[in-house]
């Protein structure tokens, strides 16, 4: 059987068309322009465009953003990885989504907190500007309320870990559990990330807020929850925060048998394993530094001066793996020794590892 293909003398026409606009706008094509034109559109990576800036508190705020047309929304409590051009250089950093998954606008929202020597943090707090074209990346994380909501449900927070629980409240359906506690600590009253929010909806009585402010008060004692919640075996726990506070609660968790109702979330990895450290040399750039064992190989190389690509910073997105050309290192949170000679195709993370002798890293 002889199938005959019929010509399209359209088809042709728009053909050649193209080849020319590609030939006139060399060494750039078509598809080029049309990303300045509208950079959200689909057929390219994820893009968003900062549509609003809210400050939240004197080094926190919140940025409203536009996805492309390829976002497939999010869960409440989940983060996003997002790209942006500092300097010239493109870092990407995770930020917890804030706003409710059905925004009826269709942006979203990420609260940062300006950190300090932190690059894309306070670039984003201080000096991005509405308008602004950002790399996106889907939503990803654990970190999730279940559906449906338990009766009962607490969450424990401390400075920025307030901002994926902010995105949970804000979208609670109106036949939510009526016992949610939010026990948050920050330095001041002033420094409460969504103080204003969070105080309106204890007014309302749809949460029982517990502030403290840890410049008055000190910091949270782990011992006192029983009390100030009334019966923790009797809550399914959202804990979000320095690592600090993270440890003592899963400490305190685990002694009382309730570890199986615990839900934490950290945004820098839990470190246990510090190693010996030693000589780290990036093989692309040829340079050579000094890692103390303690520090990860992507915060070693970050303040050398070495473009490191990065994700979420605590081991789960991959966004930061690169190849181990010789030597050995170790994983930060396992104590676990990785090794390598040249041509063995072993990958590390650089968010989680740092040196253990003398290493080689092919950046």
């Amino acid at each position: 059987m002889t199938t005959t293909a019929t010509r399209n003398p359209g088809a042709t026409l728009l053909g050649r068309v193209l080849k020319l606009a590609e030939r006139m706008t060399t060494p750039l094509v078509p598809a080029d322009y049309l990303d300045v034109i509208d950079p959200l559109r689909s057929g390219i990576n994820l893009r968003g465009r900062i549509v609003g800036i809210r400050p939240e508190t004197r080094d926190a705020a919140t940025l409203v953003i536009r996805p492309g047309r390829g976002w497939r929304t999010h869960v409440p409590g989940q983060y996003i990885r997002i790209g942006v051009d500092v300097d010239g250089v493109r870092r990407w950093r995770a930020y917890s989504l804030t706003s409710a998954a059905d925004r009826p606008d269709g942006c979203i929202t990420i609260t940062v907190k300006a950190i300090p020597d932190g690059l894309v943090s306070n670039y984003l707090v201080r000096r991005a500007t509405v308008g602004t074209v950002v790399q996106l990346d889907q939503a990803a994380g654990e970190f999730v309320m279940d559906t449906p909501a338990p009766a009962k449900v607490l969450f424990i927070t401390a400075g920025s870990g307030i901002t994926p629980v902010m995105g949970m409240l804000r979208s609670l359906p109106a036949d939510a559990p009526s016992d949610i506690v939010v026990v948050h600590s920050a330095p001041t009253a002033a420094d409460v990330i969504f103080g204003g929010e969070l105080r309106m909806l204890a007014n309302q009585n749809r949460i029982r807020l517990v502030e403290i402010h840890t410049d008055a008060d000190g910091m949270l004692a782990i011992d006192t929850l029983d009390d100030l919640v009334g019966g923790l075996a009797q809550y399914h726990t959202w804990a979000c925060g320095p690592a600090a506070l993270l440890d003592a609660i899963e400490n305190h968790w685990a002694a009382a048998g309730i570890a199986h109702q615990l839900n934490t979330e950290r945004f820098r990895p839990n470190i246990s394993a510090i190693g010996d450290g030693g000589s780290v040399t990036f093989s692309v750039t040829g340079r050579t530094v000094e890692n103390d064992g303690a520090q990860s190989l992507l915060d070693t190389g970050e303040s050398a001066g070495v473009l490191m690509p990065s994700g979420c910073r605590m081991g789960i997105c991959f966004g930061c793996v690169a190849p181990l050309r010789q030597g050995a290192v170790r994983d930060l949170r396992t104590g676990e020794i990785t090794t390598a000679t040249d041509g063995d195709g072993v990958v590390v993370q650089t968010c989680i590892s740092a040196a253990a002798g003398v290493c080689e890293i092919e950046l």
